[in-house]
């Protein structure tokens, strides 16, 4: 008997999708699967069959009559979608206080894990998308693509946010028109995160084209990404949070204090999660594990934001 196992980004690449889809798979019970420590993993005899079942059209759905309901069940899973690190410990956090909860973490960008949540993936949604038209963090957003979805949008915390540029700043980038000098190699995010959306506003409203930027079809998944190939000297530039600058070794001119929100369906199913979600935010305990790291303007965590009836 084949004993090995999958991790979720094994199977994402095996079948050629998003690990949300693949989380996705998981949480209607289309792929089994269980924990490790708080890694989900498949079996490779679950997954070959589950392909096989793709092939011949034979994929058993777990019928909606069957489907215990409350989202937070043994038999269900709830996926927290973003990169930062506070998002880790909310889930240990949550997970704490909803025992019978499977905690999924989605690694994906704010923009991309937007619009998975309006077509019904993803339960908790971490945004820090900036509109160049009102200067508002997030909302904008919210309001344009979960048309006629109820939801709720709590402050997870806000951080600043600018230019990765090499130790001493040699190239005294400051500005985002000094990104169009010829002799500046910028490193870019990838389409869908936050960080591209801040990036590709901020030239649209200072009249710089895309075009005029050397680097700007290049991209890193994540903000060490991009920080690294700055610290490396392959790039010159990059945008990403203040905290990763302290990480990688790198100078950080700051630009930008993003707000960081998260966003939660408002249904009957989740209304335990909405609730659990924002004590654990109010929680002492949690932000001070948020003042530990530093780095993060925690005033305003908590909060509701915006909410829709």
């Amino acid at each position: 008997m084949d004993h090995h196992s999958y991790t979720t980004e094994e199977v994402a690449k095996r079948l050629k999708v998003s690990k949300l889809t693949v989380y996705d798979l998981i949480k209607k019970g289309e792929l089994p699967s269980y924990r490790v420590g708080r890694q989900m993993r498949v079996d490779a005899s679950d997954l070959e069959q589950y392909i096989t079942e793709m092939k011949t059209g034979k994929v058993q759905v777990v019928s909606s009559s069957m489907q215990v309901m409350n989202p937070l069940s043994k038999s269900d899973s709830c996926i927290i979608s973003g990169q930062d690190l506070s998002l880790d410990m909310l889930t240990k956090h949550v997970e704490s206080r909803l025992k019978a909860s499977n905690m999924l973490r989605a690694y994906q960008g704010s923009l991309t894990s937007l619009i998975q949540m309006y077509q019904g993936k993803g339960d908790i949604v971490s945004l820090h998308l900036f509109d160049g038209d009102t200067g508002e963090y997030n909302i904008p957003y919210v309001k344009r693509i979960l048309v006629g979805q109820p939801c709720i949008v709590m402050n997870l915390l806000s951080r600043t946010s600018g230019f990765y540029v090499q130790k001493g700043n040699p190239k005294q980038i400051k500005t985002w028109n000094d990104l169009c000098n010829p002799s500046i190699q910028f490193v870019n995010r990838e389409r869908g995160s936050g960080i591209r959306v801040l990036v590709d506003e901020q030239l649209r409203i200072n009249g710089i084209s895309k075009t005029d930027i050397c680097g700007y079809d290049w991209e890193e998944s994540n903000h060490i990404g991009v920080a690294s190939q700055v610290a490396n000297g392959k790039a010159d530039v990059g945008v990403g949070t203040e905290k990763v600058a302290q990480i990688v070794n790198v100078d950080f001119v700051p630009l930008i204090q993003e707000r960081y929100d998260l966003v939660i369906l408002k249904t009957e199913e989740n209304m335990e999660l909405i609730e659990t979600v924002n004590s654990v935010l109010q929680s002492s305990e949690f932000q001070n594990e948020l003042r530990a790291i530093g780095g993060y303007d925690i005033s305003k965590t908590g909060q509701i934001i915006y909410e829709t009836n």
